[in-house]
């Protein structure tokens, strides 16, 4: 039966990396599997053609629901994207960056390693590829290695974005102490830290950026160390988004000649002025209480036959604040409604081909859960592991991300079984939580719908197998030594464990 219930996710990378097909041909192949497998094996609907069809369509309607939930980040996205680039602001942004430093690899690491962590940390939810990789074009990269890049460049903070709600959805299953959780996914990532780099200085040399090797080692310790003391000192919330803003400042400040403000070319700060409201936005909207209380009680939720829900607070979602900046940024540089309304005619044309496989993929992690595949594949991997179950702790976090396109989603999904698991085995709770963490995170640079939407900002639509081959040996390579790490140290350390 589990072999069963994993065919339309081996049907989906066999297509996609084998056959090079599009993600929403492969996603409407492997939905298309799992909805004559559901009912015939695992009782989907009840046994009825009546229960079946309901069930589908409960699952289309949350499926749906996410869709737009995610086509309302890429949206502002897109247009901000191509009214920056069509009013001059990229290069003027590029020429900046240039007087920071002239080293093509640093201004690649100060876009794709931290500037995409601090959006991760700051909104989360897809915000960092969809507006590190355009940037990352308008800087010369080929558009499939900017799209890697961005998503590899953000992965390591994925465990704590959205001001860690990934870790604090944890805390709240498990009822253990958020920092518990937080220090050693930190930990992990920390002793992990080098390989994703690794792999982001490989994608970089395949665009043909490449350069000292001693400046992505310091960006690599400039935002990891950091995130590992604000886990133990303060907890979740800050770790990602803090860890990109005082790493990415310290590697600014170690480039010579330090930059002075006569760097930056005129009209920098206008040019700018989109992000710099969208950092504000995100921090107002987050970090002060009374405001974030305020719009997060703003929901639009809806709830049917018990079992298919949809829920979006509107005012603080990522595409909202992105929408507000990207106006706001507009009427900041004084350009006219005309290049306004053209850049969202323009993201709207985008969007039409993307939908179609963002909704197949987010319809068969629906209907895989509601289905019953993804229990019986967890009842599998525990009934073949037994005591092994510390190596594949991150990879289950990881298949929860592939699944559902969200680390905080595969939290919710498998953080009880991890920490059950745990207990049965008699090793600590707090470090197979976290572990599944670190694979939630990772599992983020491989799931189909997150590359569809980072493929969409740059005009990939149909070429999602192509960035796919480029980051699947990446989560691989981080899963099995994550996973080696945590059994190792569980065995030889269980103590600081």
């Amino acid at each position: 039966m589990a072999l069963l219930a994993a065919l339309p996710i081996v049907a989906i990378l066999a297509l996609m990396l084998g056959l090079r097909w599009s993600a929403a041909r492969a996603g409407l192949a492997g939905l298309s599997l799992a909805a004559l497998l559901a009912p015939v094996f695992f009782g989907f609907g009840q046994g009825s053609a009546e229960g079946v069809a309901r069930g589908i369509a409960g699952v289309a309607a949350e499926g749906g629901f996410t869709t737009l939930t995610i086509l309302w980040i890429l949206l502002p996205a897109l247009a901000l994207h191509h009214h920056q680039e069509s009013c001059g602001a990229l290069e003027t942004l590029r020429r900046g960056l240039a007087g920071v430093s002239d080293r093509p690899l640093v201004q690649v690491l100060l876009v794709g390693w931290f500037l995409a962590l601090f959006f991760e940390g700051a909104a989360g939810f897809g915000t960092p590829v969809a507006l590190a990789a355009p940037l990352l074009v308008g800087m010369g990269v080929a558009p499939v290695q900017a799209v890697v890049l961005a998503l590899l460049g953000h992965a390591v903070g994925v465990s704590f974005g959205a001001l860690g709600t990934p870790d604090l959805a944890q805390a709240a299953i498990t009822g253990l102490e958020p920092r518990a959780i937080a220090w050693r996914t930190a930990a992990i990532h920390v002793l992990l830290g080098g390989v994703m780099m690794a792999f982001f200085v490989r994608a970089a040399a395949a665009a043909g950026i490449a350069g000292e090797r001693r400046w992505p080692v310091i960006a690599a310790v400039s935002f990891l160390l950091p995130a590992l003391l604000l886990a133990w000192v303060l907890g979740p919330e800050l770790a990602t988004l803090g860890a990109a803003l005082l790493g990415g400042m310290a590697f600014v400040l170690l480039q010579r000649p330090a930059p002075a403000p006569r760097a930056f070319p005129q009209g920098f700060w206008r040019a700018v002025s989109p992000y710099l409201l969208l950092v504000a936005l995100v921090m107002v909207s987050r970090a002060w209480p009374a405001v974030a209380h305020a719009l997060g009680s703003v929901t639009l939720e809806w709830r049917w036959m018990e079992r298919f829900s949809g829920r979006m607070t509107p005012l603080t979602h990522p595409g909202t604040l992105l929408m507000a900046a990207w106006l706001l940024g507009a009427w900041v540089q004084g350009v006219r409604m005309r290049v306004v309304l053209t850049a969202l005619a323009h993201a709207v044309r985008r969007l039409l081909p993307v939908s179609i496989a963002v909704f197949a993929m987010l319809c068969l992690s629906r209907l895989m859960l509601h289905g019953g595949l993804i229990a019986e594949l967890e009842r599998a991997a525990v009934r073949a592991v037994g005591a092994a179950w510390p190596l594949l702790a991150p990879a289950v976090g990881a298949l929860g991300s592939f699944v559902t396109g969200s680390a905080t989603a595969s939290n919710v999904l498998f953080t009880s079984l991890q920490a059950q698991t745990a207990a049965s085995l008699g090793v600590s709770p707090p470090f197979i939580v976290a572990a599944q963490g670190v694979g939630a995170a990772v599992g983020n640079i491989v799931c189909p719908h997150n590359i569809v939407a980072g493929g969409a900002t740059v005009g990939l639509a149909g070429r999602e197998a192509d960035i796919l081959r480029h980051t699947v040996g990446a989560c691989a390579v981080y899963l099995v030594l994550a996973g080696v790490l945590v059994w190792a140290l569980l065995r030889l350390a269980p103590a600081l464990a």
